[in-house]
């Protein structure tokens, strides 16, 4: 779709912005020392830090990715708001204190603590380095999805932007002004949210889902006697569905064939040569409609054509008892162009509010599916608390109480949050403004429905948490390239200053690749990408810091063997899985497996387990040379 651009969100922008740049020269001229630059020098206070958390984990898969799956599938995006949050539970009673206690700078410092070992140094630091990696990925697709409706520019234009003022950030500043940026732009994130789900509320739910500056696209159902002009070319049938080629004014649409009428549809056709086509024109045309809306209303046991105001219980209750239109994509082959088609589906309300429109997990569900799901489950509920920038937070604050109280209003903040979530998500499925060639956009989408002030605030918002978990991510890769690799495992003794200099060196060329990523990688969903950092942390990381602190007979190669088996796993399941082989090479993949820790975690736990018990004269050799 076509997007214009507001003037008022290019200024509220653009003094984000540069608030971001003054706090960083503020910070930057005041850090003076690697403690102060990789962890705020541990000064930070509690309810800042925890408000932070919440900025570092409420990121563009959170609030993108999340609204724009619940927005598609229902409950089944909701399912990763859970898993999400339930990790939380793991961070505060198993990781905050210890993680505090054990170290110093970064996650590698915490898991040597009692060995000084250079195998752990080594993967610990690989692992902070591909774990921030898969994780910066969807944060810089966000960023590019973010500013094509906001500044009007292209996708690869907006990961560049990020990027350079991220690297900015953590140049000057580091930590100290990322935990600052993470601050303000956690509490802007819940507060604008709650306005944006009053507005929901407040205009309830209806079949014509027209906005002040948006009229809804009447969609047309022809019939063989009354076919308004169009003239039939072809028909194609694909997965027991009928899709029929129309022409009308040179123009040529395509339409889904159904108890003898047929019902508009929407399509991207890309010819073997020249431009894509959108509904059968040009992008410029702006033919590829905004879509999403109630197809039945059933209130208090009538239909209805609109409910006026709902409370938030009675909003899903009427939701249950209605029907929804969902346009399903289906791709397709026309002589010599690639077709992707929308068709509508109408979806029984209580569909969208139990799990099933995605993962296949019920009636007809395979074995596959299942484990599909379970694995992903699995890893969103261990990620949480083995992700090194969550992690290395708990450094910046200066009690082990400290961290469990940060760790407190974090969670308290994120569930808020993610209930939000499922409201927007709703709101956007039922308000007509789903953009069917990206579905990252639903919540911005749906604010700028609202009024052209809340989408300018929302996206200036949603930029700076891209910035700030960005930041985040890069503060931490930065620790693992010059605390954990260069000074430690290299024996380099870097200075006080030349650490902090070296940091700021890594910084930059980790936002670099992230730039590249961001635009190679454009297209997909951000939680779904999100969803592979998380198994690839839980994996690499989890078992390494769980037995670390719970089973004596954890030996320095145990961990590093975990780690080695955790990354090499995990990382060989989804690069030979479906969807990476979809995205870059058009086949199926070698297997159907897309989450990979139910197996790449417990492969790597059971290798600490057996490595471990086979190098236990080394914990004794470290205990004599303790006593």
């Amino acid at each position: 779709m076509i997007y214009e651009f507001s003037i008022l969100a290019i200024v509220l922008f653009v003094i984000f912005v540069l608030f971001v740049l003054g706090l960083s020269f503020y910070f930057g001229s005041k850090t003076k020392t690697s403690s102060s630059y990789f962890a705020a020098g541990g000064t930070i206070h509690w309810g800042v830090n925890g408000v932070a958390f919440a900025g570092d984990y409420l990121s563009a898969a959170s609030f993108l990715g999340i609204c724009g799956m619940i927005a598609f599938v229902g409950y089944d995006g909701f399912l990763y708001s859970i898993g999400y949050l339930a990790g939380w539970v793991v961070a505060l009673f198993l990781v905050a204190e210890p993680m505090k206690r054990l170290g110093k700078f970064t996650f590698t410092d915490a898991l040597d603590s009692k060995f000084n070992s250079k195998a752990i140094k080594l993967t610990a630091a690989i692992s902070t380095l591909i774990v921030s990696m898969f994780y910066l990925i969807p944060q810089m697709v966000g960023a590019g999805t973010l500013v094509e409706p906001l500044l009007g520019l292209p996708h690869w234009v907006g990961v560049v932007i990020v990027g350079a003022i991220v690297i900015f950030i953590v140049a000057t500043a580091g930590m100290t002004s990322t935990t600052y940026v993470q601050f303000i732009k956690g509490g802007l994130l819940i507060i604008f949210s709650t306005i944006l789900a009053f507005y929901i509320f407040k205009n309830g739910l209806t079949t014509t889902p027209d906005h002040a500056d948006q009229k809804y696209h009447e969609f047309i159902t022809l019939a063989d006697n009354d076919m308004q002009g169009f003239t039939k070319i072809s028909t194609i049938e694909s997965g027991g569905i009928v899709f029929a080629k129309m022409e009308k004014d040179g123009v040529f649409r395509w339409f889904t064939k159904r108890d003898g009428k047929y019902l508009e549809a929407l399509s991207i056709t890309q010819p073997k040569e020249g431009e894509k086509l959108f509904n059968g024109e040009i992008k410029e045309k702006g033919k590829f409609f905004q879509v999403g809306h109630m197809n039945k209303i059933i209130m208090d046991g009538e239909e209805v054509g609109s409910t006026g105001r709902l409370r938030p219980l009675q909003f899903l209750s009427v939701i249950n008892s209605s029907e929804l239109v969902r346009f399903l994509k289906v791709k397709i082959v026309d002589g010599t162009n690639h077709i992707t088609i929308f068709h509508q589906v109408i979806t029984p309300g209580k569909e969208m509010l139990i799990p099933g429109l995605k993962f296949n997990i019920g009636k007809g569900a395979t074995w596959l599916s299942k484990l599909n799901f379970i694995s992903l489950m699995l890893a969103l509920f261990l990620g949480t608390a083995s992700l090194p920038h969550i992690l290395i937070r708990y450094y910046t604050v200066p009690s082990q109480k400290a961290a469990r109280k940060s760790t407190i209003l974090a969670i308290t903040a994120i569930g808020f949050f993610y209930i939000l979530t499922l409201f927007m998500g709703l709101g956007a499925a039922t308000n007509g403004v789903l953009n069917m060639d990206d579905g990252n956009m639903s919540g911005p989408l749906l604010a700028k429905a609202f009024g052209v002030g809340l989408f300018a605030i929302i996206s200036a918002i949603a930029f700076a948490t891209i910035l700030g978990t960005v930041s985040g991510l890069i503060v931490a890769s930065s620790g693992a390239i010059a605390h954990d690799l260069i000074d430690r495992y290299m024996g380099k003794k870097l200075s006080d200053k030349a650490k902090v200099r070296a940091g700021k060196i890594a910084a930059f060329s980790v936002g670099c690749v992230a730039i590249v990523l961001g635009i190679i990688f454009r297209g997909m969903n951000v939680s779904f990408l999100v969803g592979w950092a998380f198994a690839v942390a839980a994996s690499a990381n989890l078992p390494a810091i769980l037995m670390l602190l719970f089973w004596k007979k954890t030996t320095a190669k145990g961990i590093a063997s975990s780690i080695i088996v955790g990354i090499v796993t995990a990382l060989g399941i989804i690069i030979t899985g479906p969807s990476i082989s979809k995205q870059f090479f058009g086949t199926e993949g070698l297997h159907g497996l897309d989450a990979p820790a139910i197996i790449s975690f417990t492969a790597a736990l059971l290798t600490l387990v057996f490595v471990s018990l086979a190098t236990q004269k080394d914990n004794e050799k470290l205990s004599e040379k303790v006593a």
